[in-house]
């Protein structure tokens, strides 16, 4: 294993905004990354950045086309170009495809999402869980979530646990985008797994069970204003977020763990009048003969992702906001960042919301290739030492703070 670490060879999966980010990343760190492969479905889109990457770092960039949905086609690139790590940045829908051919080959796996079939508007880990012993007895590691939420979060409840509680009884997770993109309705990434995940019933943990309660469009949906940093007061909505699984299992002490997402008026309105017409389903319907998808049409009707970097303003605010105790009292702590729109697309040419994925994405990937963070199975983030990252965070662009707060409400 220690061998292969030292090529620092990595083939990212993916060429949308957030593998734009990791590439810009990787290419940033040749010490930790000597060789690095960009690979999609879309050959162009994986030249343009590439190219990108020439101009302003002088470093060459292999490109690869591949359907992350084919295991053998997958596993025949890794072959070929043998990667130390695979970095997941493709569709949720295609982990387990990926994971596959990462066992196949011998390749440790990172991802920045879980598991979503694409027939049910569903996430959760099991699916990858299960394939826990399979990735040990390979001698691999699968790590989990390293984006910002998951993955940002994660780190940041692990190192609260570490430095700062002997036990977190409460955690609340709040992301505010405070940006401004200029369109009359978008979404900040694949507009598919972006509406299917707000239009779900939301889940919180709570004493030992999972709360549900309405979905952020529908009747009865739960929502406070708090005043973020920077960004003012904002309406955030309660929303069920997969890292909320993994940390109720790893951050010992728990009673209660949340997900706030601040959400627009506008948005609102639009993401409802889409639904009540249908164009949110994502199942299939007959149209002039043929079968279509009105979610899959409704996304390529909507802006690219990638492109709203050109007129964003703004900033993003995401962290924890974490009560436990310390030494017999009672203690609140709030640990975020906040990344501008603008400086984000300056150096990447992408937004914030895929800065603040596509950074710690080669964050994790530098943890596994030199050998920081060990293991062989599946894992979830914040399993491992988040010191290393926490320190990387801050010198790869997204610096943090910790501050005192105060305790945040059971019911809002």
């Amino acid at each position: 294993m220690d061998d292969a670490m030292n090529r620092g060879r990595i083939m990212i999966i993916g060429a949308g905004g957030v593998a734009t980010v990791a590439a810009h990343k990787c290419a940033q760190v040749p010490g930790a990354f000597r060789d690095i492969m960009i690979a999609s479905r879309t050959l162009s889109k994986c030249e343009a950045i590439g190219s990108d990457i020439r101009s302003r770092y002088g470093r060459e960039v292999r490109t690869a086309q591949v359907d992350a949905d084919n295991v053998a086609e997958l596993a025949a690139l890794m072959r070929s170009f043998e990667p130390d790590v695979v970095l997941n940045l493709a569709l949720p829908y295609q982990d387990l495809h990926i994971m596959d051919a990462c066992l196949e080959t011998g390749v440790h796996y990172i991802d920045t999402a879980n598991y979503e079939p694409p027939d049910e508007a569903h996430f959760e880990y099991s699916w990858q869980w299960a394939y826990q012993d399979r990735f040990r007895q390979k001698g691999i590691m699968a790590l989990l979530g390293s984006g910002f939420d998951p993955g940002v979060t994660n780190v940041f409840a692990a190192y609260a646990q570490k430095h700062l509680f002997d036990e977190i009884h409460c955690l609340d997770i709040l992301d505010c985008n405070a940006g401004t993109h200029g369109h009359v309705f978008a979404t900040n990434f694949n507009p598919e797994i972006n509406i299917r995940e707000v239009t779900q019933v939301v889940r919180h943990w709570e004493e030992g069970k999972w709360i549900e309660t309405p979905a952020i469009i529908g009747e009865g949906s739960v929502h406070f204003s708090f005043d973020y940093p920077v960004a003012g007061v904002k309406d955030s909505y309660l929303l069920y977020h997969e890292e909320l699984e993994s940390l109720v299992r790893n951050i010992k002490g728990l009673k209660r763990a949340r997900f706030w997402m601040t959400f627009s008026e506008n948005y609102l309105t639009h993401l409802r009048v889409l639904e009540n017409v249908g164009m949110t389903r994502i199942d299939e319907v007959d149209y002039e003969g043929r079968r279509i998808v009105p979610i899959k049409f409704l996304k390529a009707l909507l802006p690219e992702p990638a492109s709203l970097g050109t007129k964003y303003t703004g900033k993003t605010v995401i962290g924890n906001i974490m009560t436990g105790t310390k030494d017999g009292r009672d203690i609140t702590r709030y640990i975020y960042n906040v990344c501008d729109h603008e400086e984000a697309f300056k150096e990447t040419g992408t937004q914030a919301i895929a800065y603040t994925t596509g950074v710690p994405a080669m964050i994790g990937a530098m943890m596994v290739l030199t050998g920081v963070w060990r293991g062989a199975g599946v894992y979830n983030i914040e399993q491992f030492d988040p010191d290393p990252f926490m320190e990387a965070l801050g010198s790869h662009g997204l610096p943090w703070q910790v501050t005192e707060h105060a305790a945040l409400p059971g019911k809002v």
